[in-house]
């Protein structure tokens, strides 16, 4: 029996935050205080300390975070929250990969849970410079583009545990903000603490390519590899974890794409077929979402087998609903 699965997703244009950041939240307030009090309020940072990690290590977000307080009417909760400084555990699975070229190229799949995923493609000009990516914790993102030409995305990177740091789409969000080169994020990724492992794919306007594997209390480390699933390195460090999530699978048939020299279109519907995409979707492994960036075009198309849905920096505010479906 196949089961369907529909999803909206909702595209939002608002260069600074406003009504249609303010009802974001609203309608997801009570879900995300539910995951944010999860281990109970004790075990998140009290507002204090949040702020000032976020002063301390992300200064340039500190005027978007109080105008985003504001419309949340002051909230406490909410004020410490968008911070995500040590923020609650984010495990999704994930594959993504790039191109160089003359058309540089990051694509990939973000498999999780439906019932945790927001659903928000938000377009943004919060600190000056045009953002465009997949929403993720009211204003962190999970994948997305700048106006500079760097297009960045996150993958679990199978190491558990978490320390102190910032949860993972905050740093994004802030890469794509300050950054605009390969070496530009390294250097933010060197002096930002995180709260988990991960694998970030980059790549920047001159076709350069990365991923970068960062955890708490540790240095990241920078490889030249384009492509990245859920472990770290080519020989997972924990064998189980990446096994339920056939990571190294996946990577290997990323690397034998890439290996082939493939075009756009090739790579691209690599991603719509197994193994890279996974329909399962009841234990919150299920691909979400394709999306390939070409960030000197500023195009993101998202695409599923049977649909797609191209956004720009300039995209009127739009909703695209698919339907997933579980063998």
């Amino acid at each position: 029996m196949t089961l369907e699965h529909y999803m909206t997703l909702y595209g939002i244009r608002e260069e600074q935050p406003g009504p249609r950041w303010q009802a974001l939240h609203d309608a997801t307030r009570e879900g995300y205080h539910r995951w944010y009090l999860s281990e109970g309020e004790a075990a998140r940072p009290d507002l204090q300390t949040s702020r000032k990690m976020l002063i301390r290590h992300m200064p340039e977000l500190v005027p978007t975070w109080e105008r985003l307080v504001e419309l949340s009417g002051g909230d406490e909760v909410t004020a410490r929250l968008l911070t995500l400084w040590d923020p609650p555990r984010f495990l999704p699975g994930c594959s993504q990969a790039t191109l160089g070229g003359r058309t540089p190229l990051l694509v990939r799949n973000y498999d999780y849970g439906l019932d945790l995923f927001e659903r928000v493609v938000y377009s943004s000009a919060f600190t000056g410079r045009r953002v465009l990516g997949t929403g993720d914790c009211l204003w962190g993102l999970l994948d997305g583009m700048n106006d500079a030409g760097l297009a960045i995305s996150l993958a679990f990177g199978g190491r558990p545990g978490s320390g102190a740091g910032f949860g993972i789409p905050i740093v994004v969000r802030y890469l794509l903000e300050v950054a605009a080169s390969i070496d530009d994020v390294r250097s933010v990724l060197r002096r930002v603490p995180v709260n988990m492992s991960y694998n970030l794919t980059v790549v920047d306007s001159s076709g350069d390519g990365m991923t970068a594997f960062v955890a708490p209390d540790s240095a990241p480390e920078f490889t030249p590899a384009r492509l990245a699933t859920n472990h770290r390195g080519t020989v997972p460090e924990y064998p189980e974890r990446a096994q339920s999530l056939r990571s190294v699978e996946r990577q290997r048939r990323l690397r034998s794409l890439l290996d082939a020299d493939p075009d756009i279109t090739g790579l691209t519907s690599a991603f719509l077929r197994p193994p890279l995409r996974n329909i399962e979707y009841g234990r919150a492994f299920g691909t979400l979402y394709t999306v390939a960036y070409r960030p000197k075009d500023g195009v993101a198309d998202y695409l599923w087998p049977d649909d797609s849905w191209r956004r720009t920096f300039d995209s009127p505010d739009a909703t695209k609903t698919v339907i997933l479906k579980e063998l």
